[in-house]
C-alpha cells in the first residue's frame, strides 16, 4: 500500500488537525452522483502515540488511528493552541487516501463585531455614552423622585447627552444632563436622577441584545471544533501530527564521588503532561537542542485599511491588437514557454506542497519507533548492577541531540514524571576554585568535569554525594561530549586564600612627536600576589581565577593553566599543612597625548629629563620652548608698553582739570601745559613702538605655530 503524505490545502492555506480532547466521528462523503451518506458504526480513536519534547517551549505530538472508507474525523482543541497548529499541522493517510478538505470555526476581532452594531460597546462605554450614541431613538425614561414637581416617567426622542457645570457648595462641580424632546417640548434630566432607560424601538432593543450576547460569546474557553475530511478505500492508518506549546523537559543530575576519585553520573529527565489526554504507550523522544520558534495570529481574522480611490474617467479606446511570437508560432512545445502541469498530483502519488515532519521527528511519519530509519535499531548493553538503568538511546539529529526512551511511557494527564537517561561513570579531577568575586577568603570545592558519556549533556543542576554522604550541590551548562568543563558545589574551609594587590608601577617607554602633540607610551604594570594556606590533612590542588582583561598582556607566569570567556585559571599544588604563592603580573601600554601649544614648560621640561626620550626630540623640544619664550618676551613688551600708555593717559585728565582751574598767566598753568605737551610726544613714541612689537608678536606666534604644525619626529 502506498503511503501519501498530503497537507490538506484551505484556499491555498496548510492542513489543520486538532490537538487535545479529540471526539472521533466518521460519516460517509456524498459521491459524485448524489448518493446519500452511509454513516458508519465504529467511532475509532486517535490516541497521541508519540510526543517529541523539545528544550524551546514546544513539543510536537502525533496521534494514531484507523479509518474506513470516506470519513470525517472530528476534532476539538483548545483556542490557545489554534495557532500553533495552523502553523505546523501535519496529516498523513497511510493507505493512498486524500484528505479532501479541513474546515474549522473562524473567529472575527470582537471589535469588529462590536463596531458593526447600532450601539458601539468597545471600550466599555459609559451609561451617557450609550445614549449618545443612540440619539433620535425614542425611549421611556424612569426618573428617581426627588422632587414632586418632577415626573416619574417620560417618553421622549433623545437629543444627546451634555455636560454642564453646576454648584455645589463652594465649588463648580460637572455633571452629565440627557436631552430629550418630549410631547410638551424639549426636557433637560441629571443623570444621576435617570433610574432606567428602555428603547421602544423594537429593532434598537434587538441590537442592544445582540452586542451583550457578542460580549458574552467572546469569554467562551472552551474548545473550537476542527473537522477533517479523509476520503479513500477501505481500513487505513491515519496520522495528525502538531507542534504546541508545552513546558520544556528539564534535567537533574546526581554525581557520586568515591575514595578512589572515581565519579558516576546519573541524569534523569523531568518530563510533564499538560496535555487533556493521558499518555498511553508512547514513544518519546526529547531533543537537546533549541530550534527557533515563535507564534503568529494566524486564526484570528485580519483586516487592513484600504485608501479609497475616486474612478477616472476616460473616453472608450479601440481595442488593440497583438502580433504573435517571432520565435513560435504557438504549436508544439516552446522552449521559452513555460509547461502546464498538473497540480493535482504527481507520479509518487504526493501532493505538491507536502509539509514534511518538523526537525527533531526521526524517521518521518513511517510506522515503529522514530529514528530507526527501517525500523530497527541496536539498544547498548546495560549494566543492571547499578540499580537505576537508563532507559534512553542517545543519538545525533543533525545539529540536535535526542534521547530516544526504548519502552513506551505512560503519563496521566496533568502528571509529571521523571525518566532516567544516563547512568555511567565519567571522569572528574577534585579541585579548590577560589575567585575573589565568589568569596575574598575561601575556594569552593570543585570538580575539574569531563563529559566522557558521549552524550549531550542539557543544562541543569547537580546534586553531588561524596564518600556516600551529601556534600552539596551545584550547576552545569550544556555540556558537549568530551568538554569539559569545572563544577562547585561547597565551601573549601580548610583552605584560605590572601589576595595582596602590589604597587602599581608607571614608567614612560618612549616619546615622540607628531605634528606640535607629544605622545608618550606609558607601560602600566600591575601584579597581585594570592597567599594560600592549607590546613586540611588532605594535598590539595587550588584553581586561581584571575580576572582576564583584554588590554592587559600576562607577564608572569607567561602562560595560564587555562583561559576562560572572563578569567585566567592558575593551578596551584599545596601540600597538607603547607603554604604557597602565586604572583601574577600583567602590563599595559597607554598613549598619552599631549599639545605643545597648550602645555607649559614644566611639562616639557619632565619629557626632556626621560632618559626614553630621544636627542632628535629633546632638541626640538628645546627649539620649542625658545621660539615660545622669544614670543612670550614680545608679549610682555606689549603689555608693559600698554601699561605705560594707559598711565599717561590718566594723568593727561588730571591735566586738563587742572588747567580748567589755574590762571593762564600762572607758572602752574606753563609747567601743566609744557608736561602735557611732553606726554603727547610720548603717547605717539609709545603707539609707535607698540604697533611693530604687535607686529614682531604675530610674526613670532605664526613661527612657533607653523614650527610645531611641522613638527614630526621619533
Amino acid at each position: 500500500m502506498r503511503r501519501a503524505l498530503i497537507a490538506a490545502s484551505l484556499t491555498g492555506g496548510l492542513a489543520l488537525t486538532g490537538v487535545v480532547g479529540f471526539q472521533f466521528t466518521q460519516s460517509s462523503a456524498q459521491t459524485g452522483n448524489g448518493a446519500a451518506p452511509v454513516a458508519k458504526a465504529a467511532e475509532p480513536q486517535l490516541p497521541i502515540a508519540h510526543v517529541v519534547l523539545f528544550s524551546s517551549g514546544v513539543g510536537y505530538f502525533q496521534r494514531e488511528g484507523e479509518v474506513q472508507g470516506n470519513t470525517r474525523v472530528d476534532l476539538s482543541f483548545p483556542v490557545q493552541d489554534i495557532n500553533d497548529l495552523l502553523k505546523s499541522m501535519v496529516l498523513s493517510d497511510l493507505g493512498g487516501g486524500r484528505i479532501s478538505a479541513v474546515s474549522y470555526d473562524s473567529q472575527a476581532p470582537i471589535d469588529k463585531t462590536l463596531r458593526s452594531f447600532a450601539v458601539n460597546l468597545t471600550n466599555n462605554p459609559t451609561f451617557g455614552q450609550i445614549l449618545n450614541q443612540a440619539r433620535g431613538e425614542k425611549v421611556e425614561t424612569v426618573l428617581q423622585q426627588t422632587n414632586n414637581t418632577q415626573p416619574a416617567t417620560m417618553t421622549g426622542v433623545i437629543m444627546g447627552v451634555e455636560r454642564k457645570k453646576e454648584a455645589v457648595g463652594k465649588e463648580a462641580v460637572e455633571s452629565e444632563f440627557l436631552n430629550l424632546w418630549c410631547a410638551e417640548g424639549m426636557r433637560s434630566v441629571r443623570m444621576s436622577d435617570v433610574q432606567r432607560v428602555r428603547f421602544l424601538n423594537p429593532t434598537m432593543d434587538s441590537e442592544v441584545k445582540k452586542a451583550l450576547e457578542v460580549l458574552a460569546l467572546s469569554h467562551d474557553t472552551q474548545k473550537k471544533a476542527v473537522s477533517v475530511s479523509f476520503n479513500g478505500e477501505g481500513k487505513r492508518a491515519v496520522k495528525v501530527g502538531y507542534v504546541v506549546e508545552n513546558p520544556i523537559w528539564k534535567t537533574s543530575y546526581r554525581l557520586v564521588l568515591d575514595k578512589d576519585n572515581k565519579a558516576f553520573l546519573q541524569g534523569w529527565a523531568v518530563v510533564e503532561n499538560t496535555q487533556d489526554d493521558d499518555w498511553n504507550n508512547v514513544r518519546m523522544s526529547l531533543i537537546s537542542g533549541r530550534p527557533i520558534s515563535f507564534q503568529m495570529d494566524l486564526y484570528q481574522p485580519l483586516y487592513v485599511s484600504r485608501p479609497v480611490v475616486e474612478p477616472e474617467l476616460f473616453a472608450s479606446l479601440r481595442p488593440p491588437t497583438y502580433n504573435g511570437n517571432l520565435k513560435n508560432d504557438g504549436i508544439g512545445n516552446d522552449p521559452d514557454k513555460p509547461t502546464n502541469y498538473n497540480l493535482n498530483r504527481i507520479e509518487d502519488g504526493s501532493v505538491p506542497g507536502a509539509i514534511a515532519p518538523p526537525p527533531g521527528v526521526a524517521g518521518g511519519f513511517s510506522g515503529g519507533m522514530p529514528g530507526d530509519g527501517n525500523g530497527k535499531r541496536k539498544l547498548p548493553t546495560i549494566d543492571p548492577s547499578k540499580g537505576v538503568t537508563s532507559s534512553a538511546v542517545a543519538t545525533e539529529l543533525g545539529d540536535y541531540f535526542q534521547y530516544l526512551i526504548e519502552h513506551p511511557v505512560n503519563l496521566p494527564r496533568q502528571k509529571s514524571a521523571m525518566l532516567p537517561i544516563v547512568n555511567q561513570e565519567v571522569s572528574g579531577t577534585k579541585v579548590s576554585i577560589y575567585n575573589e568575586g565568589t568569596h575574598a577568603k575561601f575556594p569552593l570545592l570543585g570538580l575539574k568535569f569531563k563529559n566522557t558519556t558521549k552524550l549531550h549533556l542539557m543544562q541543569g543542576p547537580i546534586t553531588v554525594f561524596d564518600n556516600s554522604s551529601y556534600a552539596g550541590d551545584a550547576r552545569i551548562l550544556d555540556l558537549q561530549p568530551k568538554e569539559e568543563r569545572l563544577i562547585s558545589y561547597a565551601i573549601d574551609l580548610g583552605v584560605e586564600v590572601e589576595p595582596v594587590a602590589n604597587e602599581t608601577k608607571n614608567r614612560i617607554i618612549k616619546v615622540k612627536i607628531d605634528k606640535g602633540v607629544i605622545e608618550a607610551t606609558h607601560k602600566v604594570r600591575e601584579s597581585k600576589t594570592y597567599n594560600v594556606k592549607n590546613r586540611t590533612e588532605n594535598d590539595r590542588v587550588l584553581l586561581i581565577e584571575h580576572p582576564y582583561r583584554p588590554e592587559f598582556k600576562l607577564m608572569k607566569p607567561e602562560k595560564a593553566e587555562e583561559r576562560a570567556r572572563d578569567v585566567y585559571r592558575f593551578e596551584v599544588a599545596v601540600a597538607s599543612g603547607k603554604t604557597a604563592s602565586r604572583e601574577i603580573v600583567e602590563e599595559q601600554e597607554q598613549l598619552n597625548q599631549v599639545s605643545l601649544s597648550n602645555t607649559d614648560d614644566n611639562t616639557i621640561r619632565v619629557f626632556l629629563s626621560e632618559a626614553v626620550t630621544s636627542d632628535k626630540v629633546k632638541a626640538a623640544l628645546r627649539e620649542a620652548i625658545a621660539l615660545r619664550t622669544k614670543w612670550a618676551a614680545t608679549q610682555q613688551d606689549i603689555q608693559h608698553k600698554e601699561r605705560r600708555l594707559n598711565d599717561i593717559r590718566q594723568d593727561q585728565v588730571r591735566l586738563r582739570a587742572n588747567l580748567k582751574e589755574v590762571p593762564p598767566t600762572s607758572e602752574a598753568y606753563k609747567r601743566y601745559v609744557k608736561k602735557f605737551d611732553d606726554q603727547e610726544t610720548e603717547i605717539e613714541q609709545l603707539q609707535d613702538t607698540i604697533k611693530k612689537l604687535q607686529e614682531n608678536e604675530y610674526a613670532q606666534r605664526k613661527g612657533y605655530e607653523t614650527y610645531l604644525s611641522n613638527l614630526t619626529i621619533e
